[in-house]
């Protein structure tokens, strides 16, 4: 076999369909967010970012770099090993208990990421309940997917929040059988929030547990950013939480949070926690500054809400299909590969203005969009400028405005 073409006809076919991702070569400018340096052949240039998960801009917080230039100097710069073998660090010890402290469970427990969090998390669930059965929204985080194959349990796929649909198929299931339900509290792309409320209510009716996903509301929404469960009361009915430390707390990392009994079978069984090095305490160090600044004051949170109604409400003046959302995520439809990216180089190029096409297979053919995600730190110049460019560049390509 000729390995080398298969390679270049994979990549290939993703060019002919106008969806090849190309990296942009961004130095993120401390203290400048979300200002950043685009280097690129002609030289660098520094360009506004309005892409970022990091939400609040707290990647670049004082107390946050502190924090992590604090752990380095006390700790060194690797953690040594697994969580098992050397890698559990006192900073682990204090951050768990922090994240505990903030999601109102006995317990939490450190994962790399938020993807090998819910892989590791759902692939275990699945495997410690004989016969358990998984119902796994539609839109949930391939990641989600992912650890649902890998649990190797019975799995149906609902409609996106279609309660009907996930009351059926629940009972349908016969009497007594393990149930998990897994679910998003924000879904990233379109925005929108899952029926936190109902969805528990039916859990409690045929006796399943609830996994929320909240990697895109920790920080953001609810007391202390706990999420949106705990802002809608709903906290108290969830198994599962789980949670990055990459997005609003601007570090690296996931976790999940829960009853001491569930968090210590996970960590005990879980390959995916088990056999991976530990995250290096300047990490740890600057997410455990970042979850308690977040936990103590809601500023940015206030000023983060009003930064995205704010741009929801000029883009829609100016004519712009901003698509209906119910979150800071703010979503402008293309509908087809080759505009969005055409749109994003022009942004790129001629305004200075940085946004990643969104395309399949992070969201299905004929929806492709912008994504924006406005901070506490973008300015109204900067978005009076956003807004100018993209009227322009839409009136120019002739593109669809909004209905």
């Amino acid at each position: 076999m000729d390995y080398e073409h298969v390679f270049r006809s994979t990549v290939a076919a993703i060019r002919a369909e106008g969806r090849y991702r190309v990296f942009a070569d961004l130095e993120r400018i401390a203290g400048r967010f979300p200002r950043a340096r685009h280097h690129h052949p002609a030289g660098a240039r520094e360009v506004t970012i309005w892409c970022s998960n990091d939400y609040l801009g707290m990647g670049q917080h004082p107390a946050v770099l502190e924090g992590a230039a604090r752990a380095v100097r006390s700790y060194g710069a690797g953690a040594g090993g697994t969580r098992n073998i050397s890698g559990t660090t006192h900073l682990h010890v204090l951050l768990e208990r922090e994240l505990a402290g903030l999601h109102g469970t006995q317990a939490a427990l450190l994962f790399s990421s938020g993807f090998v969090a819910n892989d590791a998390a759902l692939s275990t669930l699945g495997k410690l309940l004989p016969g358990c059965i998984i119902y796994s929204d539609a839109k949930n985080h391939a990641s989600m997917i992912d650890g649902i194959r890998r649990s190797g349990c019975a799995k149906h796929v609902f409609r996106h929040n279609d309660l009907d649909h996930l009351e059926s198929l629940l009972a349908a299931a016969p009497a007594g059988t393990p149930k998990l339900i897994a679910f998003e509290s924000v879904y990233s792309m379109d925005g929108d929030i899952g029926h936190i409320e109902a969805i528990c209510d039916l859990a409690e009716r045929y006796g399943a547990m609830t996994y929320l996903d909240e990697v895109h509301a920790v920080g953001m929404y609810g007391p202390g950013g706990a999420g949106i469960a705990a802002a809608r009361g709903q906290a108290h009915r969830i198994t599962v939480m789980q949670g990055t430390l990459a997005k609003a707390f601007g570090c690296m990392g996931g976790y999940i949070a829960g009853s001491a009994a569930l968090i210590d079978a996970i960590r005990s069984t879980a390959s995916g926690f088990i056999f991976t090095t530990s995250l290096p305490p300047a990490i740890v160090g600057a997410a455990l500054e970042s979850v308690r600044h977040l936990r103590a004051s809601p500023a940015l949170r206030d000023r983060h809400q009003e930064r995205a109604a704010t741009l929801k409400r000029l883009l829609a003046e100016a004519g712009l299909p901003v698509m209906p959302s119910e979150s800071h995520i703010v979503p402008v439809l293309v509908g087809d590969p080759v505009s969005c990216k055409a749109i994003t180089d022009r942004l790129l190029e001629e305004f200075r203005i940085y946004v990643q096409p969104i395309n399949y297979p992070t969201v299905p053919k004929g929806t492709e969009r912008l994504r924006l995600t406005p901070t506490p730190l973008h300015e109204d110049t900067a978005m009076a400028e956003l807004v100018r460019s993209l009227a322009h560049i839409w009136q120019d390509m002739s593109l669809a405005s909004a209905a």
